[in-house]
């Protein structure tokens, strides 16, 4: 199971909406490794939040209905925010080992082999 933070699972659902608006729950749920009752529970809070709608189409009333889920303009924003996030993250956690590296190979000399960053 994979470990996500919150942020992390809304980024990767709306990056799954984005991709297939057909998309279920439960496949939701299998490629982020959560809990289909979690994926529910964030996708509520997505489409409260009017980051994604979605719309029902069913031909018999007796069938179980489908789901068409798609960003709103506010959905696409949140996306590149949170794709903004990540990055500056991804670019602080980088910076910090290069740093670690550096200090390590300076106080060690010769015996670190260098690599480039």
């Amino acid at each position: 199971m994979n470990e996500h933070t919150p942020k992390e699972e809304i980024l990767h659902i709306i990056k799954e909406i984005e991709n297939n608006s057909a998309t279920t729950q439960r496949n939701i749920s299998d490629n982020l490794g959560i809990s289909l009752g979690k994926t529910n529970y964030l996708l509520n809070a997505l489409i409260e939040k009017g980051i994604v709608k979605y719309k029902s189409f069913s031909a018999n009333p007796g069938k179980i209905k489908k789901i068409h889920y798609s960003l709103t303009k506010k959905g696409m924003e949140e996306r590149v925010r949170l794709m903004h996030l990540f990055l500056k993250i991804k670019e602080d956690e980088y910076n910090k080992i290069k740093q670690e590296w550096e200090n390590l190979h300076a106080n060690n000399g010769n015996n670190v082999r260098k690599e480039t960053f």
